[in-house]
């Protein structure tokens, strides 16, 4: 109980107040001045605050929005400890039945797998793609995103200290492998639709699967990471008006980016270039 206690009042703490720092923002931004109108009268106008004018739709917090990252985690909370927590048995026939199908045969491809959906969401503007934001501001975005989930993912597997199943380290809870790959997951559907998220959500999931199958996590760890992933994408896109505001970004950029073929080396590589 006091782990599961601890582990809530660290994502209220980490998580709740991403929504009130909007606000929070808005609020001390927000002053009034006197406007002369006229010789005879003068009228109060209120100005209305930065926060407001550099937030759109794609930036708003929602309640809905928590639904499936705090469902997720609640399940993966009951995993937590060894004396018997509820998912227990679960997380060891999930473990039995992968470690049938594997065997001897360990497959590493995940540690390069989760960074394909992050890739996606930055590489797809070389492609006839539409964004819902400039590169610029998708860069930004997924800065904000990773920190927060690194932040998050370290807190928990430093605070939790949950074993791991193949070697008893104590950093199993939850996967930071899972959570890199769903925090480029959710970038992908918010900025370019289902019609992209499907495949990458299928991509993070495979690593979800990868870090079961070489015995690295427990199942809950990556219903955890999953979680946590999920909720750093939201909140790089509900600070994005701060990072508007902090790095003057622009609502239109240009990107152009040209293959590179080195013959004597027998290497390849790109040029990018961005103006915003």
């Amino acid at each position: 109980m006091i782990r599961l206690f601890t582990i809530t009042l660290f994502i209220l703490t980490l998580i709740i107040p991403t929504e009130l720092w909007g606000r929070g923002f808005a609020l001390l931004e927000t002053t009034d001045s006197v406007s002369l109108l006229s010789p005879n009268e003068g009228v109060m106008q209120k100005q209305e605050s930065w926060w407001k004018q550099k937030s759109d739709y794609t930036t708003e917090f929602r309640p809905t929005q928590l639904i499936a990252p705090a469902t997720l985690f609640a399940i993966g909370a009951l995993g937590i400890g060894e004396d018997s927590p509820p998912l227990r048995k679960l997380n060891l026939s999930i473990r039995q039945s992968v470690g049938e199908l594997r065997g001897d045969c360990y497959v590493h491809f995940d540690d390069y797998l989760q960074y394909l959906p992050v890739a996606s969401y930055l590489g797809l503007c070389a492609l006839p793609v539409k964004a819902k934001h400039t590169f610029a501001e998708r860069v930004c975005v997924g800065v904000v995103a990773y920190l927060s989930m690194t932040a998050l993912v370290n807190g928990l597997k430093y605070t939790i200290r949950e074993p791991r199943p193949d070697n008893g380290k104590r950093n199993s809870f939850p996967s930071g492998h899972t959570a890199t790959a769903f925090t480029g997951a959710e970038l992908v559907r918010a900025e370019y639709g289902w019609a992209y998220g499907v495949p990458a959500y299928i991509v993070a999931a495979g690593v979800g699967f990868m870090r079961m199958y070489n015995d690295r996590h427990w199942f809950n760890d990556v219903l955890a990471g999953a979680a946590v992933g999920i909720i750093s994408a939201r909140i790089g896109y509900w600070l994005l008006p701060l990072s508007r505001k902090l790095f003057n970004l622009k609502s239109h950029s240009a990107v152009a980016i040209a293959p590179l073929y080195y013959p004597e080396q027998s290497a390849l590589g790109a040029s990018c270039s961005l103006v915003f």
